[in-house]
């Protein structure tokens, strides 16, 4: 079998959109049968010291307990080392040009901000993250 394909969600603190994008993503790796094709990594420039809190609850509303997910510091190494990196419109990454697909989703930082605001954030990536699914599973049919 061939190397998995490499995702990266990244984002300043680890601690709210790239930690929501990296649940969705795990769960769309095993509802389509991926678990052995795709890697998933996140971190941050500067990782905050806990996920929100406001984060959690949202994602609990859907499924999915982040209360024991640790943001944690990631590195351009590592970043260099994806097929693909969604950084959520807070990073001044720098990766070497024949590096990794980058996406830019400019997002909402959720932290702080109201519950329903929240919720229409944790949709976006849900939807985003859905997508780049569908991108990387036609690229995996095609290899």
């Amino acid at each position: 079998m061939s190397d998995p394909v490499r995702v990266a969600f990244v984002c300043v603190q680890n601690a709210g959109r790239s930690q929501m994008s990296t649940a969705f993503a795990e769960r769309e790796r095993t509802e389509r049968g991926l678990d052995d094709a795709v890697e998933i990594v996140t971190g941050g420039t500067h990782p905050a010291d806990h996920v929100h809190e406001g984060v959690v609850e949202t994602m609990a509303e859907v499924g999915f307990d982040l209360s024991d997910r640790e943001p944690r510091e990631i590195s351009t190494s590592e970043l260099n080392a994806c097929d693909y990196v969604a950084t959520m419109g807070c990073s001044t990454l720098e990766l070497d040009a024949d590096g990794p697909a980058v996406r830019d989703w400019a997002l909402d930082d959720p932290d702080g901000k109201d519950p329903e605001r929240v919720r229409e954030i944790r949709d976006e990536i849900r939807d985003r993250v859905r997508d780049l699914f569908d991108e990387i599973e036609e690229v995996l049919v095609d290899a």
